[in-house]
């Protein structure tokens, strides 16, 4: 057998996987579309869960997601951007930094339970936050923390030091040059990484299984210290352990279709920013 003949089998191979890949992603997406698109509706989006969460809406559950969302972000997005300034711009090269880079990448593998029990542990007990918005946050802030860090600092090293010393050569300092040349041309890749992180956290069960979600709440919180519903546990709590599994199926595949579709926008807005950029 020539070595032609091998490469042509070894090219089908892969064509044979990524198909295989692509159309198990097809059907997993095709059959949660199918079953969820029928209870999909402006009532199921806008109202509240009726009788044991066998009827009604889920719009506690979408609020609750975009606040725990938007409070990760509010903790993350900066306390991200301003690591990777210091270690890109700041820190030279040396073991102080391959260590903070090795810890960086060891958080991102840690599972999201343990980020769970860590915010129960800190921001439910310690701080007397108590099963709330902001513990979740928090909490969420933590898990997505690294990839904050990473996407930023990929996108500030993206950014040619000709720049840096263009603008350093005309009497500007490292603060005014990193703030108003380095990090406004970062910016789109920053933003993809900050909606990316954003696609992470609305997916996220674990960590608001013990420091935020509650089970059954039909109404709007009133402040950072309420519990509050969200898509990924009202799922599970639909699918595993409702009043009436049966009868509120329907209900968990509109909810898993709203939930990938909360997916996918933060997808596609970060593909999209991403070709601005090129």
């Amino acid at each position: 057998m020539n070595k032609y003949i091998i490469e042509k089998i070894v090219f089908w191979v892969f064509r044979l996987m990524t198909l295989l890949v692509v159309g198990i992603l097809v059907w997993i997406l095709g059959f949660i579309a199918y079953h969820g698109i029928q209870v999909l509706s402006w009532d199921f989006l806008t109202k509240m869960p009726e009788e044991g969460m066998t009827k009604g809406g889920i719009f506690p559950a979408i609020v609750g997601t975009v606040c725990l969302m938007v409070g990760s972000m509010i903790f993350a997005f900066p306390t991200g951007v301003m690591s990777a300034i210091y270690l890109n711009e700041f820190l030279g090269e040396g073991k102080i930094k391959s260590l903070i880079n090795l810890m960086t990448d060891n958080l991102a593998g840690i599972p999201s339970i343990v980020f769970g029990l860590f915010g129960m542990a800190l921001f439910v007990n310690k701080l007397h936050f108590g099963d709330s918005i902001i513990a979740g946050s928090l909490t969420l802030g933590l898990l997505v923390l690294p990839i904050i860090i990473r996407t930023t600092e990929t996108a500030l090293k993206s950014i040619d030091d000709t720049y840096r010393h263009a603008s350093y050569a005309l009497g500007a300092s490292k603060l005014y040059t990193i703030k108003n040349v380095v990090l406004p041309m970062a910016m789109p890749n920053v933003i993809t990484g900050l909606i990316l992180g954003m696609g992470r956290v609305s997916g996220e069960t674990a960590p608001i299984l013990f420091t935020a979600a509650a089970y059954f709440l039909p109404q709007l919180p009133d402040s950072i210290y309420d519990q509050v519903m969200a898509l990924p546990y009202h799922l599970y709590v639909l699918a595993t352990s409702g009043t009436d599994i049966e009868t509120a199926r329907p209900m968990a595949y509109g909810t898993a279709l709203v939930l990938i579709l909360f997916v996918l926008f933060c997808n596609l807005a970060a593909n999209f920013i991403r070709s601005i950029k090129n």
